[in-house]
């Protein structure tokens, strides 16, 4: 069964066993409230009289809608205003319509109770020994495995190190080629050969 009732200026079309968010009303958790204007009832697409029908509710909590930032301003006017507001409401659990009420549920005790003989069940049976084994039978005894096995040989044992290429020596520079030796210019030629023979050339000596 549904019905749509007004309360805080609003309609509300709900049935049993839902929740509403509603204005602001008097009263704390856990305390019934009836709303009385029922605008509209039925079940299924049958509609029902609404004379004398209430709907009944219980309030889970008090509580509070999201900020909502209210800011003025007027230009050239050097004018501004920010104020915050959250309104107030109250959250309901609706409990009747009419003479239908809504019904508790009782599976959490039920299945409660259903899994406590299983647990007695179970911590009742005995566990089940292992077979005995055959005592001349020998077990099988894997040899134990190293993680590092003795070297044979004193090479394996201090293997060589292996030198850092920090401590090789650098290249020796190879000696730059020598350049070949410049040709004389045979301009210069002439006049130094015509000095020579001149030098060599000696004026004779008068006998005493």
């Amino acid at each position: 069964m549904f019905a749509v009732v007004r309360t805080g200026g609003k309609q509300y079309r709900v049935a049993l066993g839902d929740k509403i968010v509603v204005e602001k009303m008097d009263g704390e958790a856990g305390d019934k409230v009836t709303l009385g204007d029922v605008l509209l009832a039925g079940e299924g697409s049958d509609l029902k009289s609404t004379s004398g029908l209430t709907v009944g509710a219980e309030i889970i909590a008090q509580a509070k809608a999201d900020k909502v930032t209210v800011f003025k301003k007027r230009r050239r006017h050097n004018y501004r205003r920010k104020k915050g507001h959250r309104q107030q409401h109250t959250i309901l659990r609706i409990v009747a319509i009419g003479d239908q009420k809504a019904e508790k549920s009782a599976k959490p005790a039920a299945t409660k109770a259903a899994s406590k003989p299983e647990a007695d069940e179970a911590t009742a049976k005995p566990a089940k020994a292992a077979p005995a084994s055959d005592s001349s039978a020998k077990p099988e005894v894997d040899a134990p495995v190293t993680a590092n096995p003795a070297p044979d040989n004193e090479a394996e044992a201090n293997p060589p190190k292996a030198k850092s290429p920090a401590a090789a020596k650098p290249a020796a520079k190879k000696p730059a080629a020598a350049k070949p030796a410049a040709k004389a210019s045979t301009k210069n030629a002439a006049p130094a050969k015509g000095a020579a023979e001149k030098s060599t050339k000696s004026k004779p000596t008068k006998a005493k």
